[in-house]
């Protein structure tokens, strides 16, 4: 009897590009795409059923940093050999106007499951926001020998009845891959493993899925990886930054202009106050479905970050002034 296959060479991408899209997203021609990868070996990594080359969501963010190294002058055949970190390396090198060339990549998204997997090819659109990587085996199956060299933004296992066996599986492979996000997709299960995976830091659905919720699930993954490239910790993201000043700190700053012979401060001030104002709106708007709240939970993670690092702006000019700072807090106090 012939072994196993291992999982390693089960994992199936998700989306696929053709060589138009791809074409389109690097800005370079379908002519040249086909001959770098006669060439140099640049071409799609995957293939359909029907035999057709197809280019996976790392093909095409590989593709783009070469094609923007080539677009700002690199010689393609120097290129053409190098790991995705030696691209990134030299995109950084070459400047700001190169890196912002480069769209942000995709979280990465691993699913398990047979059943899930099925789901999931009925509802491709829902995956539009990540880069997927599905495992149609059990999650049992695959807990000892699943080999993966990619970080993984969240794992999503799919489970028949919840028990604490496949708790403990989930968790096992969870810290396997680093400790990603971890989304437990459920038939059956009483409260009691209901409260026992919430308290182990994981979150459920049940399963059929709601098309709705599970998109609003991913599109949040791919808010929390793009606003982390700000500077801060995923966790701070989840739980909102809390106010560095108070509205009277912020009057006070802003008079620091009288001092500085420069209207900084003011301006500053004015976009915090702004800042401020629009994300208690946000939190205040009314949604009527998944997709509204997917758009507003958006709103709202960018808009505390701005506000968050227009504050550390503030700072700095404060910091620079303190002793002027405080001499107008207490003014302001004595009156």
């Amino acid at each position: 009897m012939n072994a196993p296959a291992s999982p390693a060479t089960l994992f199936e991408p998700r989306p696929l590009y053709g060589i138009g899209t791809v074409a389109r997203l690097t800005g370079l021609k379908p002519d040249t795409l086909r001959v770098w990868e006669r060439r140099y070996g640049l071409g799609a990594s995957h293939k359909s059923q029907s035999g057709r080359r197809q280019y996976t969501q790392s093909d095409l963010e590989h593709l783009q940093l070469v094609a923007a190294l080539v677009h700002d002058g690199a010689r393609i055949g120097e290129i053409a050999g190098s790991q995705r970190k030696t691209l990134e390396l030299l995109v950084q090198g070459r400047g700001k106007h190169v890196v912002k060339q480069i769209p942000p990549n995709k979280p990465r998204v691993l699913f398990i499951g047979v059943e899930l997997c099925a789901w999931l090819d009925e509802h491709q659109g829902c995956m539009s926001s990540i880069s997927a990587l599905l495992v149609r085996q059990a999650l049992t199956d695959v807990l000892d020998n699943l080999l993966i060299d990619e970080d993984i933004a969240m794992l999503v296992a799919g489970c028949g009845s919840l028990s604490t066996s496949q708790i403990n599986a989930v968790e096992a492979l969870a810290k396997r891959l680093g400790s990603p996000q971890v989304l437990v997709t459920y038939r059956l299960a009483n409260e009691r493993w209901l409260d026992e995976l919430s308290r182990r830091g994981a979150s459920a659905l049940q399963f059929p899925l709601e098309p709705a919720r599970f998109a609003y699930e991913m599109g949040r993954v791919a808010v929390q990886a793009d606003a982390r490239q700000g500077e801060f910790d995923l966790g701070e993201l989840v739980k909102p930054k809390p106010r560095s000043y108070g509205d009277d700190e912020l009057l006070a700053a802003s008079q620091l202009q009288r001092l500085l012979n420069c209207e900084c401060p003011r301006h500053i001030v004015d976009l915090v106050q702004a800042l401020v104002q629009f994300e208690q709106y946000s939190t205040e708007c009314s949604v009527e479905n998944w997709q509204d709240a997917a758009v507003h939970s958006s709103i709202y993670a960018y808009t505390n970050q701005a506000r968050y690092l227009m504050e550390k702006a503030l700072k700095a000019v404060i910091d620079e002034r303190g002793s002027e700072f405080q001499s107008i807090l207490n003014q302001r106090d004595l009156s």
